[in-house]
């Protein structure tokens, strides 16, 4: 008789109906969500809408979300029937639910809704409607495929109760002779339904067997971007360019709350040439200033060839979240960086530059290691649930020569204290302590991301003044005083981040951070400072699109001259207008220009203007 009943369900459209309002019956518990406007953790979702930091989807969904601090929580795929059964025992078992015997009893139903007279027949014929304990039916509510199957199991059940009790008034023969009829009348739509399904069966089947991976979900990215610079002298170094960069990464949960990222990178983004010669050699050195996110091949030579540039695993460990990285590891990969709509972890989605996307703080050191983030508050009053983030990386670790590995080599050590202050205010301490080897630059991020140049220098460690030529990791934020470092050094970081929106369509963000330069050679002791501030206006124009202002100064070195007689103490200012327009789920096109003032620290050099129109595929 089920197997009647539910035949007769697919065919009437009005009894179908009807039984879809048992989406709220002792289905699941009621749950709320706060919606935060600032989240002072790694995923700020609402910002990229883009990679997936992803979250699984259907069998196996994964980011992190947006917005946990560490990982996105991932479901790996669950037995249905156990779902079902525990939709379908949950009122029972914390008795959330109870059932009535008349619509009336419901304070959100009136009898002007549209489902009025199904949602009556429900209840006061078949009883097999339950409400929640306030009285509320909460009709309006999304249901999941689980909640539908447990509602329209209970409702089958009840109806088959009804029957084997032969209740005249309410099962009565008719019935039974209607459902005849009906199954009668359309036994040729129902054996060509059934044809269907057992094709889709079938097809299922064969792809479920042939599937790449039950636990893996491919998250990708492509960027496509046209740009120049600008200026008197820029324009003799620099022609329009057309670049790429893709990304393609391959998320994997082993048990459901955890995920491991193994990313393949490759690009052809070399960086314009903005910088200028500061050590008077007569060569223009590298530097960060006006360096884009999509410059981050993963790619030394830039030529398209594939590389494996960030392999990390997020997962649980007691109450603490833990990230551990073998190769391509950044601060912020673990550490939030409170800069909604501008951080895009070096995605095609927010700034430009990585100067407007994070603090220059997040750029010392890269590599491998691990880190932990700790959260701390219940998150009742105006203090919101905070964290305490902890984390060490080294870009030498599978290094086992003199000098490198996970302890000698170029390491930087973060701790880091997050408070989220009501819904609208997220802050964030930072202190970064580094080790640097000689020929080193501060902000390099680990030197996986920005290419490399041949330079020469003096070897200061043993004192014999020996000159030697190495490749040089080249900087991805600042300019080259602020960064350059040719004897071995010890630095001390201090940053500040804030962000604030006191609507959902406005946003403000900023960040200034100090750094404390020990060379160990003389006259090698610096001190480095950066700050910025933007605006962000979020669905400007329409739902996903992003309208971003961001202004500051790039790291710069104070009273550093790296040859005699130079001057060059003066603040590069950098300005960055953007607009994503958010074509569909998938495309992005963001125009936007970066103005540059006192290249090099000098304010005699041109000021500079970089244009870039970054085309952005997710899939």
């Amino acid at each position: 008789m089920s197997n009647i009943l539910w035949k007769s369900l697919a065919l009437s459209p009005a009894v179908f109906g009807a039984t879809l309002l048992v989406s709220t019956t002792a289905i699941a518990a009621p749950g709320t969500t706060d919606s935060e406007a600032v989240k002072s953790e790694v995923s700020q979702a609402e910002q990229s809408e883009t990679q997936a930091k992803s979250v699984f989807s259907a069998s196996v969904e994964s980011q992190v979300t947006p917005t946990q601090t560490l990982a996105q929580v991932q479901q790996t795929e669950v037995n249905v029937l156990d779902e079902v059964n525990k939709y379908g025992s949950e009122g029972q078992e914390n008795g959330s639910q109870s059932q009535v015997t008349s619509v009336s009893q419901f304070s959100d139903v009136q009898p002007t809704d549209w489902a009025f007279q199904a949602l009556q027949s429900l209840v006061e014929r078949y009883g097999c409607i339950a409400g929640y304990p306030n009285g509320t039916y909460r009709g309006n509510r999304a249901l999941t495929r689980y909640e539908f199957a447990a509602g329209l199991n209970a409702c089958l059940d009840r109806v088959n109760e009804l029957i084997a009790t032969a209740t005249a008034d309410i099962i009565t023969r008719e019935d039974l002779a209607t459902l005849q009829r009906l199954q009668e009348e359309f036994s040729a739509e129902l054996a060509t339904l059934r044809g269907r399904v057992d094709a889709l069966e079938a097809r299922t089947a064969e792809l479920e067997a042939n599937q790449f991976s039950t636990t893996t979900k491919l998250v990708g990215e492509a960027i496509f971007a046209l740009t120049d610079a600008f200026g008197d002298t820029v324009d003799d170094n620099n022609n329009t360019v057309f670049q790429n960069r893709v990304r393609l990464d391959l998320q994997t949960s082993f048990t459901g709350r955890d995920v491991l990222h193994t990313r393949l990178s490759t690009g052809n983004a070399q960086r314009l040439n903005t910088g200028t010669d500061v050590d008077g050699d007569g060569n223009v050195d590298p530097s960060g200033e006006g360096f884009q996110t999509f410059n981050l091949t993963g790619d030394d030579s830039n030529s398209n060839d594939v590389n494996l540039d960030w392999l990390a695993y997020y997962t649980n460990l007691g109450p603490a979240q833990l990230y551990v990285a073998a190769t391509g590891g950044t601060h912020s990969d673990y550490a939030a960086t409170v800069n909604p709509y501008f951080e895009d972890y070096d995605g095609g989605n927010g700034a430009l530059s990585t100067f407007a996307s994070s603090s220059p703080i997040y750029r010392i050191g890269g590599g491998a290691g691990a880190a932990l983030n700790l959260k701390f508050g219940k998150g009742g009053g105006i203090l919101r649930p905070s964290s305490l983030t902890i984390g060490y990386l080294g870009s030498e670790a599978s290094d086992p020569g003199l000098g490198s590995g996970i302890f000698n080599g170029n390491y930087a050590a973060l701790g880091q204290l997050n408070f989220n202050v009501s819904n609208r205010i997220a802050l964030a301490a930072t202190y970064v302590h580094g080790y640097h080897q000689a020929g080193s630059n501060l902000f390099d991020a680990g030197g996986q991301f920005a290419g490399s140049t041949e330079r020469t220098f003096t070897d200061t460690t043993n004192n014999l003044g020996n000159s030697i030529t190495r490749d040089v990791n080249n900087p991805v934020v600042g300019t080259t005083q602020a960064n350059r470092l040719d004897s071995a050094s010890s630095s001390n970081s201090y940053g500040l981040s804030a962000a604030i929106r006191p609507s959902n369509a406005f946003s403000i963000s900023g960040f200034v951070s100090y750094h404390d330069v020990t060379g160990f050679g003389a006259d090698d002791d610096f001190e480095a400072w950066s700050w910025g501030a933007g605006i962000a206006l979020p669905d400007f124009g329409g739902r996903g699109n992003v309208l971003g202002i961001f202004g500051g100064a790039q790291p710069y070195a104070l009273n550093r001259n790296l040859v005699a007689g130079a001057e060059d103490g003066d603040v590069p200012y950098h300005i960055e207008g953007f607009y994503k327009y958010r074509v569909n789920d998938n495309i992005s096109i963001t125009p936007g220009v970066i103005y540059q003032t006192s290249s090099g620290q000098n304010e005699d050099n041109d000021d500079v203007f970089i244009g870039t129109l970054r085309t952005t595929f997710t899939f």
